[in-house]
């Protein structure tokens, strides 16, 4: 028998280490925080495919909620390093070096230091790392900041536009209403991030990730998706008509009347949420292709479903 109280703990404890909220956790799952809340009260227990779902968006291993398991350690209670000086002391250091003239880049540490509203455009910084930092509307117009990372951080209204993204990782982070104009997303890993009307206008997303994201309400205009992923995403009532899609997966993602109406898609593929169920079948025909382009491949893996519409599909 489940010892519910005792998974509800190792639930609850996961989740405050990713710094998720229960709320948050439910959209991944495409549940009722309500239903989270018992779990972790121990009330009820998640079954067996949502188990698996869990060890993935928590980072954890499926021994991790046995009776068994035991912790590796608790030496360090974060990822966090620890640094020689204080946070505040060398990112002000590092701040005032910004504008210099030295050839050598240095890595950046930002973490936890007060940026809103701060004046980034232009600046280079490789490898730069944001965590938990309040970056309410700071300005990176134009700048290089290749391979930084954003974690658990708030960018609210933030303008990306035109910077360089490639290889950046945003984990955790409010990107609300934040603008990506123009940016350069390679390698780009967007995960567990509120992403509530924010606007990717005129942007090749290439090899980008987006994985465990509420997409419901980002706004995509005249954009290229190539070799990107959407893992375990909300993308219900999306739009992407007329953009183009190369090399793209759709992973256990939720896609709820979604319509791709006039789009072109080439070696796309969909992996329906869990298992291939009547539910899951009955949400994948609401999906619209009328007037897309695609490539043989494509058109049969979809047509190989048997439940979505392709008579006003292209074949190319």
């Amino acid at each position: 028998m489940l010892n519910t109280k005792m998974i509800g703990n190792r639930i609850a404890e996961a989740r405050k280490k990713k710094n998720i909220s229960q709320a948050q956790l439910a959209q991944f799952l495409f549940i009722s925080p309500q239903a989270v809340g018992k779990w972790e009260r121990g009330e009820s227990s998640p079954d067996i495919i949502t188990f698996n779902r869990l060890s993935e968006i928590l980072d954890v291993d499926l021994n991790y909620f046995s009776e068994n398991f035991q912790s590796a350690g608790d030496e360090t209670p974060s990822n966090m390093p620890i640094d020689s000086t204080s946070d505040n002391e060398q990112a002000t250091h590092e701040l005032a070096n910004l504008s210099g003239t030295q050839e050598r880049q240095v890595r950046i540490n930002l973490t936890a230091v007060n940026l809103q509203e701060s004046d980034f455009a232009g600046v280079i910084l490789h490898k730069g790392k944001f965590k938990t930092s309040p970056l309410w509307r700071a300005d990176f117009a134009g700048a290089d900041l290749t391979g930084s990372s954003f974690e658990a951080s708030d960018a609210r209204e933030a303008n990306f536009d035109g910077v360089n993204l490639t290889d950046c990782t945003f984990s955790a982070t409010n990107l609300a209403d934040a603008s990506f104009r123009k940016s350069v997303l390679v390698r780009t890993d967007f995960n567990k991030s509120s992403l509530v009307g924010t606007k990717f206008t005129d942007v090749k997303l290439t090899g980008v990730k987006l994985t465990m994201l509420d997409l419901r309400k980002t706004i995509f205009e005249n954009c290229i998706f190539n070799g990107v992923d959407f893992k375990y995403s909300d993308l219900r009532g999306m739009h992407f008509d007329g953009h183009t899609f190369i090399g793209v997966q759709f992973e256990k993602s939720a896609l709820n009347d979604v319509s791709f109406t006039g789009a072109t898609l080439r070696n796309v593929s969909f992996r329906l949420p869990f298992s291939v169920t009547n539910k899951s079948y009955r949400a994948f025909k609401t999906v619209c292709f009328d007037g897309a382009m695609m490539d043989k491949l494509t058109y049969a893996a979809l047509k190989g479903l048997w439940v979505v519409d392709l008579s006003k599909v292209t074949v190319i």
